[in-house]
């Protein structure tokens, strides 16, 4: 039940209004605006986008910094029973800084900080998928250091280390029916923190002609293993039947961030004008099930919930204008696949294929300050799905959920970017 508790953690705060799973698509207000396309493009964002373009950089330091306000909802209705719940959750603000310095004509190095996971939910207590998922909190944290190497004017490389650090609070009822004596939904609360491990990114680069690039980045897998955090039981009956009590236990558990392969084009043209696309391919099939693995002294059973998610892409449209020297319009859009397949669509991941709409603008102050905004609506295809696997926890027996889910968000964003 270890991995199950922690993994649902981690994907209902980010998977809510975001991206596919439990990916969250915000690294950069100049990307945003154009449909989160980087892949392709020399920008004070590519420490994250490709690494490899960062020797292309006209400035010798370029400093970049921002923030997002998510503002979401998700709402669930079941027709047949009349059962009704809406999130109630308050505005998310996933963050980035990203600094590289040209130390020579052929070597650049940076270093990026940024947020792809990191979010609140919240259900009603006791709502009618509350032995599910009642509310989440995580917040997790990357630090990429980089390197970018020149071959020659048309051709570089890149890559570095990535080190992740996060934590998490979820809550959940135990079943869809135990209480206490006094009509208390039994639940549990799983919270860890000091969650960390490695995994790295190598990118390139390549430009056949001066306004014509081609580029690729891939992250490897990282597994979150979270060791020595805490279930808290509460309104927990005193029965010889259960496994459990009211009072605090050990845990483990471990969360998969899958592999990524972007690939992508940018092409200038008329001058002013300059068109981008990236293809992105997230190996989610690295995430088979949500489990939770209790102390074994304490004789609770280990919970395994079936996710088997498959493997997903999302396709990233974008357009920039240099409309004067001092503004530069962007605009954009993104189709972004679920990975989430029929009869495995669980509450805390409530999320189908989903159309992202970008636009936003850079202005330039003198010439070493820039002012980046973008603003993404995203909208959810409304979906009837259910949870079939769920096995009560009390009677043992297999109990899906279904309803029809609809979702969107709507996310204004604010950026500095800094060069000298």
């Amino acid at each position: 039940m270890k991995k199950v508790l922690l993994v649902a953690v981690f994907a209902m705060a980010t998977a809510i209004m975001y991206a596919g799973g439990y990916r969250v698509s915000l690294q950069g207000q100049k990307s945003l605006a154009m449909g989160h396309t980087g892949v392709a493009v020399v920008s004070s964002e590519s420490v994250f986008f490709n690494p490899a373009s960062m020797v292309y950089l006209e400035s010798r330091f370029t400093a970049s910094v921002g923030a997002s306000g998510v503002f979401s909802n998700v709402s669930y209705q079941n027709e047949n029973t009349g059962a009704f719940a809406e999130t109630d959750s308050p505005m998310g603000t996933p963050l980035y800084a990203y600094l590289s310095y040209k130390a020579t004509d052929w070597l650049s190095v940076g270093l990026g900080v940024y947020t792809p996971y990191g979010s609140t939910v919240e259900y009603e207590d006791d709502w009618a998928g509350s032995h599910l998922v009642n509310n989440i909190d995580l917040q997790a944290i990357y630090i990429q250091p980089t390197v970018s190497i020149k071959v020659n004017d048309k051709l570089s490389f890149g890559g570095g280390p990535i080190y992740v650090t996060g934590s998490v609070n979820f809550n959940r009822n135990l079943s869809r029916s135990l209480t206490d004596l006094d009509g208390n939904r039994s639940e549990v609360t799983i919270d860890a923190s000091g969650v960390t491990n490695w995994g790295w990114t190598v990118s390139t680069l390549f430009s056949p002609t001066e306004n014509f690039r081609i580029g690729a980045t891939y992250r490897s897998e990282i597994i979150l293993e979270a060791e020595d955090g805490d279930a808290t039981f509460e309104n927990i009956p005193n029965s010889p039947i259960l496994p459990f009590t009211n009072g605090t236990v050990g845990i483990d558990a471990s969360l998969p961030l899958p592999a990524e392969l972007s690939v992508g084009l940018s092409y200038k043209f008329c001058e002013k004008w300059m068109f981008a696309f990236d293809y992105n391919r997230a190996f989610w099939d690295v995430y088979e099930a949500l489990v939770i693995d209790f102390d074994d002294e304490t004789g609770i059973p280990d919970s395994v919930n079936p996710r088997n998610y498959k493997n997903a892409s999302t396709y990233r449209f974008g357009l920039e204008y240099q409309a004067t020297q001092m503004f530069t319009l962007r605009a954009g859009y993104y189709f972004d696949e679920s990975p989430v397949q029929a009869g495995f669509f669980a509450p805390e991941t409530p999320r189908n294929d989903s159309n992202g709409y970008t636009a936003g603008l850079t202005v330039n102050i003198g010439d070493h300050f820039q002012v980046d905004a973008s603003f993404l609506y995203l909208h959810f295809k409304e979906v009837d799905a259910s949870y079939d696997p769920y096995n009560d926890l009390i009677t043992g027996g297999q109990a899906p959920f279904a309803g029809t889910y609809k979702s969107n968000a709507f996310v204004p964003g604010l950026g500095i970017t800094y060069k000298l």
